[in-house]
């Protein structure tokens, strides 16, 4: 299918004014995240995360009050998916000791209401995050585990030996949460879907392995490229590829608390979304290279500049519609993918459009600029 027949303009004559641009925009992003800073997400800067979905909708304004007095320090809420799920975020990686003997008197007011016979015949053990109760009997053990973990504790048995008396309890942030918010949200019953804990060394072990992935991959594309066509290839390649990646991420910093729903963290899965988006910029730039060796080989003697807007024009139909397409369905994952999906999607949808652009307007232009800066020729 073609868009364009005989298409016909001067792309590589513009150059400089896409340069300007691409400037503006590179320029724009450093400076929000030099003087703004990016927000991470828990994967990086450590804390606990906590998924809560409730049986009616639920406003984060209220919710955000109620959780204020509990004690976590700076706690922040968003909405989870609907308006019935909520995201509670806090740098706290275990429960404030203060706060312990508050859910271990809840713990234990369930299991002597639950099981009068056994009120005050057993014994306890605390560490920092764990309570073990020993009984007199197996079955008893048995028994107290599944119910508390019913009531919706973190419990189990110590073993799965048929002698085992012992009962352990795993303490979290979200029994907190959760006993706070029975009691002041008392006629919307709720569960905890989901909590998650890194501590700040492995949230400052995954930065660096991320960068790690991110400079190899770039090394690893600049090396075949160089042996599929030429080194100035790769190079102007390579170059739009920190191009798309630094603009991209730019805009997670101009956006951030300026566009409602677009306040944005990086975490795992946006590096996911950044890997994802060099391959696809990629493949876009190896398409109008390989356009541009074929046309290299058929008029050698015709000028460089010529020849690159004869093969940005013969692929520019290809390009459009193949963005486009993707573009589409990236649109409506962010429209309808929800809280865990909308970095992601944001990512890929610009990240697209902007690596689009570099095929024809960054990398292109850099090889070019090469050639006549150095006069070059290049011959395949």
């Amino acid at each position: 299918m073609q868009l364009f027949h005989n298409l016909n303009i001067d792309f590589m004559g513009k150059r400089k004014y896409f340069y300007v641009l691409s400037a503006s925009l590179f320029l724009l992003g450093m400076l929000n995240i030099a003087f703004r800073g990016l927000q991470f997400g828990i994967d990086f800067k450590g804390g606990t995360e906590i998924v809560v979905r409730f049986d009616n909708p639920v406003k984060i304004s209220e919710l955000r009050q109620d959780l204020q007095s509990t004690g976590l320090g700076e706690v922040e809420i968003k909405t989870f998916g609907d308006n019935s799920g909520a995201l509670i975020r806090t740098e706290l990686q275990a429960l404030p000791q203060n706060l312990f003997p508050k859910i271990q008197q809840q713990i234990e007011g369930d299991i002597n209401s639950s099981f009068p016979a056994v009120a005050g015949n057993y014994r306890s053990e605390k560490t920092s995050n764990t309570l073990t109760y020993s009984f007199n009997n197996p079955d008893t053990a048995s028994a107290i585990a599944n119910k508390l973990f019913l009531d919706g504790f973190q419990s189990g048995k110590v073993s799965e030996e048929i002698t085992n008396t012992q009962v352990v309890v795993q303490v979290g942030i979200s029994d907190w949460v959760k006993e706070s918010l029975k009691l002041k949200l008392k006629g919307n019953p709720f569960q905890v879907l989901r909590e998650e804990r890194v501590g700040p060394k492995v949230g400052n072990e995954l930065k660096q392995d991320t960068m790690i992935a991110i400079v190899l991959s770039l090394i690893g594309i600049l090396i075949y490229l160089a042996f599929r066509y030429k080194f100035v290839f790769a190079f102007g390649a390579v170059v739009a590829l920190f191009h798309d990646v630094l603009i991209t991420l730019g805009l997670y910093a101009v956006l951030y608390n300026v566009i409602p729903g677009l306040n944005l963290e990086v975490n795992l899965t946006v590096v996911a979304a950044f890997l994802t988006l060099i391959g696809y910029s990629i493949n876009d730039t190896v398409i109008v290279f390989d356009r541009v060796r074929e046309t290299l080989k058929i008029h050698k003697t015709e000028p460089l500049e010529m020849l690159m807007n004869m093969a940005i024009n013969k692929t520019m139909s290809r390009t459009i519609l193949t963005g486009g397409t993707t573009l589409m369905s990236i649109f409506v994952l962010l429209l309808l993918g929800g809280e865990v999906l909308r970095a992601f999607a944001f990512t890929m949808f610009f990240g697209i459009i902007i690596g689009t652009y570099s095929s024809v307007f960054v990398a292109s232009a850099i090889v070019l600029d090469y050639v006549k800066k150095y006069n070059k020729k290049i011959e395949f």
